[in-house]
């Protein structure tokens, strides 16, 4: 039973994954034809910015997301940065979004800029899973003038192995009688969560491909890679039992920020968890949240990372009383090394009740939560006039 719906367990699952093709880069070509065909980054432009997305030119270079900025400008001379712009890509994300959702219900957006389809019995209304996906890629074209890729397969697992396949501009289709064979020779590292560790054990084995998993007893990669190892086993056997699960519930908030100079002075830090709790009090208010558990993210200059948290007593989406108790488990934590990365986040979310609509000028009648009437208020002034049209004092440039 699904949504209290009766499933048709006899019709053969048909999953489909669709990821948007380097979807930040191409979203700023798109704004900006003049960076076609450039060696192009979107990321952060100081020594220790990272690649939060590099468009195929620049992957010719060996430049990928998660790089080093200054490891990226140095295999491309040519290389051009562009700050990324977060709402602009999530308007984007909306209309690709909303035009899967007309071909079926059974969306999971798992990111920005892919997601997981279910697309079993559409067959009726939207021709052969071929059909389909050379349909929905013309419509996100027309619409966005972008291009994306897409792998059909009966699970999750393979339809986003066949959705890299291809790319960019590509359909893959995995039909399930070749599955087998297919798994037979999928490389090792084509299989998502074998990362360079896991790889190198794999490798000692003597284990190049999917199928060559089951040659071995299942205590012994249980042994080697923990309960990876079962997982593997699993895959080898093309079982991946995992359905596609519309509107996963947010489960927590955060953001950080690698500085450009390694710190101790706590002055500083308290203003960079000032601004962090600022978005992400902003980005709870949006979701209609609140948040019972604050937790702080340091990582020092040798690399080791320490997180401290507190629960409160009362959930809350107010970005002073977020950055407050954020502040203070700073303010206990004993800093013998400089910080190179500071963070914090809130997690044990709770919905809201019925959104009140507040006064500029309160009356007194409603006093609980004092801050976050400020904060809607500050909410209602930024949406119109722009992010950074109004600040707190905290926040001043020569804060951080």
């Amino acid at each position: 039973m699904l949504n209290g719906e009766i499933v048709d367990n006899s019709i053969p699952p048909v999953i489909m994954h669709l990821d948007m093709d380097a979807f930040y880069a191409s979203v700023e070509v798109l704004d900006n034809p003049d960076l076609a065909g450039k060696c192009l980054v979107v990321g952060g432009r100081s020594r220790r910015g990272v690649v939060a997305a590099a468009s195929y030119e620049a992957r010719r270079y060996g430049i990928h997301s998660a790089m080093p900025m200054f490891q990226a400008q140095k295999r491309c001379a040519d290389l051009v940065v562009v700050p990324p712009r977060r709402k602009r890509y999530q308007a984007v994300s909306r209309q690709v979004m909303g035009l899967i959702r007309e071909i079926s219900p059974l969306v999971e957006q798992v990111s920005i800029d892919e997601a997981y389809v279910d697309i079993s019995g559409c067959q009726r209304l939207h021709g052969p899973p071929s059909v389909l996906a050379r349909d929905l890629k013309a419509r996100i074209k027309a619409v966005t003038h972008l291009t994306c890729s897409i792998g059909i397969a009966p699970n999750k697992f393979l339809a986003k192995i066949a959705s890299d396949m291809e790319k960019p501009d590509g359909i893959t289709l995995i039909p399930a009688e070749t599955v087998p064979d297919f798994i037979h020779s999928l490389p090792i590292e084509k299989v998502p969560g074998v990362g360079k560790r896991a790889r190198g054990v794999l490798h000692e084995m003597g284990i190049r491909a999917l199928g060559d998993i089951i040659q071995y007893p299942e205590a012994t990669l249980h042994r080697r890679l923990g309960k990876f190892g079962r997982r593997l086993i699993q895959l080898a056997r093309g079982i991946e039992s995992a359905p596609v699960t519309p509107q996963t519930p947010v489960k927590s908030i955060s953001g950080e920020e690698t500085l450009e100079v390694d710190t101790r002075n706590k002055r500083k830090l308290q203003g960079y968890l000032m601004r962090h709790a600022e978005e992400v009090g902003h980005r709870l208010r949006q979701k209609n949240m609140k948040a019972r558990t604050v937790t702080i993210k340091i990582k020092h200059s040798d690399f080791k990372q320490i997180t401290r948290s507190r629960t409160l007593k009362e959930a809350t989406d107010a970005s002073e009383i977020i950055y407050r108790e954020a502040g203070k488990l700073l303010a206990r934590y004993r800093l013998t090394k400089p910080v190179r990365l500071i963070g914090m986040g809130v997690t044990s979310l709770i919905k809201k009740s019925a959104p009140v609509q507040l006064e500029l000028f309160d009356s007194g009648e409603n006093r609980s939560d004092p801050w976050s009437q400020v904060d809607h208020v500050l909410d209602a002034i930024t949406d119109k006039f722009g992010k950074g049209s109004i600040r707190k004092a905290g926040l001043e440039d020569d804060a951080v």
